[in-house]
């Protein structure tokens, strides 16, 4: 198989799984689609995608990166949730890293709702403090879809117009 077919087959299988990481906890997903379109401009040597488009595309992973890191913060803190509720969402994120998804999932609203009770929060509003965690991850997913998506077609704009 000639070496340009097997870099393209690479090159996709990056962005592909790029995709998948958006959703799955697992896989840096951004910085692989971003990769992926980064080998797929250099396969053809920068001739149709240049260096102006290359940098737009990794401001954009940049700032996806930053929003889905904060969003869930962010959301926590909208709903009321002071600095306890917030350094608790943070650690439990970590802690649930080691459970897995299950762990990512539900990490984060324990961690929020314990930090809250231990500012002496009653828990209805440490739970929706939990909440605002919630839905602060979903935004943070959100976003990772709709920039992958940007980039996506940024890269083929650029190579195709």
């Amino acid at each position: 198989m000639e070496t340009t077919i097997l870099l393209w087959i690479a090159a996709a299988l990056l962005i592909i799984a790029g995709f998948a990481g958006l959703v799955l906890p697992a896989l840096p997903g951004l910085p692989l689609v971003f990769l992926g379109l980064l080998m797929a401009a250099w396969i053809e040597g920068f001739a149709y995608v240049g260096w102006g488009t290359i940098t737009i595309l990794a401001i954009l992973t940049g700032f996806a990166l930053l929003v889905d890191v904060l969003s869930g913060l962010l959301g926590a803190k909208r709903f009321g949730a002071g600095k306890s509720g917030m350094t608790g969402a943070a650690l439990g994120t970590v802690v649930g890293l080691a459970f897995g998804l299950p762990g990512i999932i539900i990490g984060p609203f324990i961690g929020a709702v314990l930090g809250e009770l231990y500012a002496h929060k009653d828990l209805r509003s440490a739970s929706t403090a939990g909440l605002g965690v919630w839905i602060g991850i979903a935004i943070g997913i959100a976003t990772r879809i709709a920039v992958a998506f940007i980039m996506v077609g940024v890269f083929l704009l650029a190579r195709f117009v």
